[in-house]
């Protein structure tokens, strides 16, 4: 992703991320979550939310990454 990590963006001196754009991408993730969680075919749950795991594409958009520890359930109760 051509901004990177959200890592990057929280922990260096060197970039910022305004009071907006912190929305925008928790929002972004908050409906990615939700995606995983309610709409998709089958339960997903990452295990490994953390600021490295979250790219930001050109227009400041978060996406998740690295499901590696993910957990998936053909079915559930809800």
């Amino acid at each position: 992703m051509p901004n990177g990590s959200l890592e990057k963006w929280l922990y260096s001196h060197n970039y910022f991320l305004d009071l907006m754009q912190r929305l925008d991408i928790l929002i972004d993730v908050a409906c990615a979550l939700q995606h995983l969680h309610c709409e998709y075919s089958t339960l997903v749950i990452h295990c490994d939310l953390k600021p490295s795991n979250v790219l930001l594409d050109q227009d400041m958009v978060a996406h998740l990454s690295d499901f590696s520890l993910s957990h998936t359930w053909l079915s559930c109760t809800r």
